[in-house]
């Protein structure tokens, strides 16, 4: 791959993040908890045709955490195939660089067009370290990198331009929501560099992350109600106020209260989500747990209320 295909994937992303959100499909287990490719490319087909900017599978939401190296292929080369260059494909990838490394070979047999580079296991990250780690990592693959900052990973300032001087990083994720730090990263940061929103509820955030440059976001209420994120998304670029306060007071509050009530929800809990619309995901894999009873019944309560605010039905 050459610097061409970067800027050429760059440029898709961009297009994508200003066009519309950001999908990470979940990854669909069946009942003996292996992964369920059949269901996975129906519910990617769900997620294409409601007009995503881009897809991210195998990410956070779609438990790569959980995954082995072949089933991780296995899921990718099926969201490539599903995809057919309709939009950028970005899998998620992490752990130490020689892990990382691995899934990164497979990403790219898979045919992903980038990957998002999740925070390594556990370890601490001194700047230098975590310089090193993009580093290496980086030479082991001609894929576009998008760095995810979250957890133990944040950027400094005077990291960037060593992360930029690495020919194949053209981004950045951001999980922290420290808009301070945010802005000093990305006024340092080479101005065709990509930065997106990645709060869990991202919508919830959308508007403080636009006030520095940062529009784009990824949504994961995409993954199981894709008509109320596409809803905010156009009231959000529309400065439709009144609507989106409307959305955030009636369903984003309260299901980020609910996702608060759980650990591991920011998972499990859009998992029921789309569970209850009837896409065939199964259970999460362990360590998550999927919700209780009574939890799964306030989620249904809030679906058909928002669903019910964009004029969508069950």
């Amino acid at each position: 791959m050459t610097a061409t295909y970067t800027v050429e994937v760059v440029e898709r992303l961009r297009g994508g993040m200003a066009a519309s959100v950001l999908s990470f499909p979940l990854t669909p287990f069946d009942g003996g908890g292996r992964i369920d490719v059949d269901a996975l490319r129906a519910h990617v087909r769900e997620q294409l045709a409601a007009g995503p900017g881009a897809l991210f599978p195998c990410c956070g939401t779609g438990e790569f955490f959980s995954l082995a190296e072949d089933e991780y292929e296995t899921l990718v080369a099926a969201v490539v195939e599903e995809a057919a260059g309709a939009v950028p494909v970005v899998a998620g990838a992490g752990y130490g660089w020689a892990q990382a490394a691995r899934f990164l070979a497979a990403a790219e047999r898979a045919g992903a067009d980038a990957v998002l580079l999740m925070p390594p296991y556990l370890a601490e990250t001194p700047q230098l370290g975590l310089i090193g780690h993009v580093r290496r990592i980086a030479e082991s693959t001609a894929l576009p990198l998008i760095v995810y900052q979250r957890a133990q990973v944040k950027i400094a300032m005077s990291t960037v331009p060593e992360l930029a001087a690495i020919p194949n990083v053209i981004g950045i994720k951001d999980g922290h929501s420290d808009l301070d730090q945010l802005q000093r990263i990305r006024l340092a940061a080479p101005p065709e560099w990509l930065f997106f929103n990645g709060a869990a509820t991202a919508e919830m955030q959308a508007r403080a992350y636009r006030s520095i440059g940062v529009p784009a976001y990824s949504s994961a209420v995409h993954a199981f109600a894709p008509e109320i994120s596409h809803a905010f998304f156009r009231a959000f670029h529309a400065d439709d106020h009144a609507f989106v306060d409307r959305l955030l007071r009636e369903f984003y509050v309260p299901l980020v209260e609910l996702r608060d009530r759980g650990a591991g929800y920011a998972v499990s809990l859009v998992k029921a989500g789309a569970r209850l619309r009837g896409c065939k995901v199964g259970s999460v894999r362990a360590p998550l747990a999927d919700p209780p009873p009574e939890h799964l019944d306030a989620l249904d309560t809030l679906l058909t209320t928002g669903l019910a605010l964009v004029g969508a039905t069950r």
